[in-house]
């Protein structure tokens, strides 16, 4: 009858219309159902045979059918509770290849007329990949593509339907060019158009408006889908879950251990767990895995790459008997099958005709054995089209093009077709329009080593060539980087690992010196763990490790009793031990970075006992923002005695606890320490005492920055006392934002006269007063006082403090470098320093005045002492309003040939022209003067902390 609607169809379907009528029979159509292949007319009532049913899983149409149906739920428009006024008009399902999105949306036409949403209601279904294949057309020739003689009765049930349902599966596989489908429209169902258009028309609600359109999309084709829908529902499709995975490999086991064992070994390679959620390539692991183990053999070492596992499921399916000789007769039908999975992998297109294999020089007979593996297959929907069984597959034979290239041709096999070479394979552009060549670039370093050449050879009696390789590790000179290089180094690492092969490795990084790692999984840890302890020439290291990639408690790699295990997870320490290893390996390391990082206590064990027993010089580390809490000391134990490390740079927590490890390292008769910087810190007194008076015992550290440390006035007083001790080495220090108060100058200006060493001191963001400056002033105005550079930046300074300054720097002075930006000093402050400018004593050749209320009342005062003085080459004026008379005040004295300023840095504004004109006249007569005009926010307008100190 027509109010029980048949809930399974014929596989092939590809156009279903729907007519239920509630009232009694008439005259016209009451059910109408279209199919290819002539199946038309079929009804069923029991459960569906799954489009996943198939020679290659026989068994698990059930199966297949509880996943759809429970995926089913995610459709909003499905919902009996839910009417026409809230339904959403679009739906949208994304997801990966092979995941279900078909299937579950040939599952919701087939199911519409299940709730009933209307009296009237019919349902179309539109494949694009059978699109791609037809001629322009009407959009009532469209939709009854299938049964021409039925199109008026079509167009007939459309007019009288309340409710229609339009499946528009695989968008993403329309062979039009980006952005074609936004420009054309039609909304007149009698003009024929190219059928893409008339697809775009009907998305963009041209033809039926009010229907229900369900669409279908991988999700690199989404965001120009979006351009086409208005405000559509989306609805990702996941495809297996975790109980699904293992359901399906207890399914194809006979031994259940043996099952979780093989599911072990998947969940180890992320890159197979992620693929395994697509059905298909769910069962291609079942099936490979259960023949090695079969055989005897580890499921981990096949699951070790991603490589291995694909080579081993091709070749499983064409092993030759024990004893026999290699399937020389498959040679030539692989070689057509990689050839149309390359070509398919450049133009983008998942599904072939017999028109591709045409152009290709391809047969059909070529694919029969790989047909009959189920390698690749028929399509359901279209006709005399194949696909492969997934677009990994695809990916795989793709790379395998590029291995089977026969030795001396000189010409490139894929110059005939759109095949590029492997240099566009590895392009940042060719991959950004293309995402499949990612995992198609990996598929083929894989291949590159000589064992799966080996194991290719061995089974098809193919020969491989090793052109690839050496077009991929080719260099035009030293300086510059093999093709590899240009995907960046997080993926040259995961390329790498695919090959297995040390040798491999060692030859692609032999010119690496610089590497900058994040790892952000547990499987960037296992690739630079392979690839970092072959970099032999590699020089400075930066690693930032994520938030659970190594275990952060030692009981997070103990067994779970209730589990029976940690089957789940792999150990990740020794991995990380290998990393560790490349302060061994590579003897040319100089500098280690390790910032944001999440460790553990174990893992921090492993790199400081590694660090410890290095044979490399390392001079630099830098540790910022590390857990757990304990980490630097156990990074100062690891340091303590070392023979090279010179510069240490550790960013630390406001409550951790490393001042009593940093003074053994700085006590310690080896410490060759010669710049150390700490920050933030808030230890107690007692311990600040203790870092102090290991400066005493110090014989190398001249340089010290603490920094945003928590040092207060007493702590300051107990530094100076160990600055002023006759064997304290420090030249340099920095005490920026450090709670200094007026306090603690007289502490610090007794250390300028008796420290004779200190030649640099940084006091920025401190609130020192004009008490504080009179009373440093007094230090920096006797003779002993060596002091060349002292920062002043933001530290409440006015016009009173700047006279104090201008009395120092009118004396015969060592001051050089001066900073006073952040400072509201005035116009009588500057009339004060100026007046210092213009005596011939003063020999300060770098002035910071940045953001200080300068005026253009001042630039006469600047005028004057630029036009005297001898000495300044750098003035910084930037942040402050001087406008056009000031400026040009300033160009006057600029002009003359004997300034010698060569940087000055104004606040411009840009659309002046009167301005820029006058600058740049000033640039022609002083071509050796840099005006900067750009804006700089406070923290980069001054010189940075490695600049004053290191």
């Amino acid at each position: 009858s027509s109010t029980a609607v048949t809930q399974t169809l014929y596989p092939s379907l590809c156009l279903l219309c729907l007519w239920v009528q509630e009232t009694p029979p008439a005259p016209q159509v009451q059910l109408l159902l279209c199919f290819a292949e002539g199946a038309r007319g079929r009804i069923a009532t029991d459960k569906p045979t799954s489009p996943w049913k198939s020679r290659f899983w026989p068994d698990d149409s059930d199966y297949f059918y509880d996943v759809t149906q429970r995926s089913q739920k995610l459709i909003p428009f499905l919902s009996p509770h839910m009417g026409p006024e809230s339904r959403p008009h679009t739906v949208v399902l994304h997801g990966a290849a092979g995941v279900g999105k078909t299937t579950l949306a040939k599952r919701c036409l087939l199911d519409w007329t299940e709730f009933r949403l209307g009296p009237l209601h019919c349902a179309f279904y539109l494949s694009c990949r059978e699109l791609n294949h037809m001629a322009p057309c009407t959009f009532a020739e469209l939709i009854s593509k299938d049964c021409p003689e039925l199109q008026e009765d079509v167009l007939e049930v459309l007019a009288q339907a309340e409710s229609a349902l339009f499946v528009v599966d695989g968008f993403d596989e329309l062979r039009v060019p980006a952005g074609a489908l936004t420009h054309d429209t039609c909304s007149d169902w009698k003009q024929q158009k190219p059928a893409p258009i008339l697809l775009s028309s009907l998305l963009k609600r041209k033809m039926v408006a009010k229907a229900t359109l369900l669409v279908t999309t991988r999700p690199g084709a989404l965001r120009e889908l979006l351009l086409l829908v208005e405000q559509p529902r989306l609805v990702e499709v996941e495809g297996f879950s975790e109980s699904d995975r293992e359901a399906c490999f207890l399914r194809h086991f006979e031994d259940q251990d043996q099952a979780r064992q093989a599911l072990d070994a998947v969940r180890c390679n992320p890159v197979l767990l992620r693929l395994s959620s697509a059905p298909a390539v769910c069962q291609l692991l079942c099936t490979c895995l259960r023949l090695q183990m079969q055989r005897g053999e580890d499921p981990s070492l096949a699951c070790q790459t991603t490589t291995s596992l694909f080579l081993r499921f091709l070749c499983s399916q064409f092993t030759p008997a024990p004893g026999g000789h290699p399937q020389c007769h498959l040679r030539e039908p692989l070689e057509a099958l990689c050839l149309l999975a390359a070509q398919g992998l450049w133009t983008q297109l998942s599904l072939f005709d017999r028109e591709d294999l045409g152009r290709l020089g391809v047969e059909e007979a070529d694919l029969q054995p790989f047909l009959d593996r189920c390698v690749l297959q028929r399509d359901r929907d279209c006709a005399g089209c194949f696909s492969f069984v997934h677009v990994s597959v695809q990916q795989f034979l793709a790379a395998m093009f590029y291995v089977l290239r026969c030795p001396g041709e000189d010409e490139w096999p894929g110059s005939g077709w759109d095949i590029r070479g492997v240099q566009e394979l590895f392009s940042r552009e060719a991959r950004a329009g293309n995402p499949l060549l990612a995992q198609a670039g990996r598929f083929l370093w894989g291949l590159l080593s000589a064992a799966r050449a080996w194991e290719l050879e061995t089974t098809f009696g193919c020969q491989t060539s090793s052109e690839a390789k050496q077009e991929l590790l080719k260099r035009t000179s030293e300086q510059e980087q093999p093709v590899l290089w240009a995907v960046g180094l997080r993926e040259v690492f995961h390329c790498l690992y695919e090959s297995q092969e040390e040798e491999l490795v060692s030859d692609a990084t032999a010119s690496l010196q610089e590497a900058s790692l994040h790892l952000m999984t547990s499987r960037d840890l296992v690739h630079c763990s392979f690839c970092l302890r072959h970099c032999g020439d590699l020089q400075r290291l930066s690693l930032q490790v994520a938030k659970g990639v190594l275990p952060e408690e030692e009981a997070a790699l103990e067994p779970d009793a209730q589990d029976g295990g940690s089957r789940h997870a792999q150990n990740p320490l020794p991995f990380w031990t290998d990393l560790c290893s490349v302060f061994s390996s590579s003897k040319s390391l100089v500098l280690l970075d390790i910032s944001q990082s999440f460790l553990g206590s174990l893992s921090v064990r492993t790199l400081c006992d590694q660090m410890a027993s290095a044979t490399c010089c390392l001079q630099k580390v830098v540790l910022k923002d590390i857990s757990p809490a304990g980490a630097y000391q156990n990074f100062c134990l690891a340091f303590r005695g070392h023979k090279t490390l010179t510069q240490l740079i550790l960013q630390v927590s406001e409550q951790n606890d490393v001042l009593p490890s940093l003074c053994e390292v700085l006590s310690h008769p080896k410490c060759k320490l010669q710049c150390l910087r700490l920050g933030p810190c808030s230890a107690p007194t007692q311990q600040w005492a203790g870092l102090f008076l290991a400066l005493q015992a110090n014989h190398s550290l001249t340089c010290l920055d603490l920094s945003d440390s928590e040092l207060q006035d007493g702590g300051a007083k107990l530094l100076c006392a160990g600055l002023r001790h006759p064997k304290c080495p420090v030249q340099r220090l920095s005490l920026e934002n450090c709670h200094l108060t007026e306090a603690c100058c007289s502490d610090l200006s007794a250390t300028l006269i008796v420290g004779q060493r200190l030649t640099h001191l940084c006091l920025a963001k401190n609130d020192l007063g004009d008490g504080g400056v009179k009373t440093l002033c007094e230090g920096l105005r006797y003779p002993e006082c060596r002091l060349q550079a002292l920062v002043l930046w933001r530290c409440s300074i006015t016009s009173e403090g700047c006279v104090h300054l201008s009395t120092v720097l009118s004396q015969e002075s060592s001051l050089t470098h001066l900073d006073l930006g952040l400072n509201h000093i005035g116009v009588v402050g500057l009339r004060a320093l100026c007046g210092a400018l213009k005596a011939p004593p003063c020999g300060l050749q770098c002035l910071w005045l940045w953001g200080c209320s300068l005026t253009p009342f001042s630039c006469k005062d600047l005028s004057s002492a630029l036009s005297s003085n001898r000495s300044l080459v750098t003035l910084d004026l930037g942040q402050n309003t001087l406008g056009f008379e000031g400026i040009k005040l300033l160009c006057e004295a600029l002009r003359l040939q004997q300034c010698p300023l060569r940087t000055l840095r104004l606040k411009i504004n840009e659309s002046d022209v009167h301005l820029q004109n006058l600058l740049q006249e000033v640039r022609k007569s002083n071509p050796q003067l840099t005006i900067d005009s750009s804006r700089q926010d406070p923290g980069k307008s001054r010189p940075s902390a490695d600049d004053f100190l290191f």
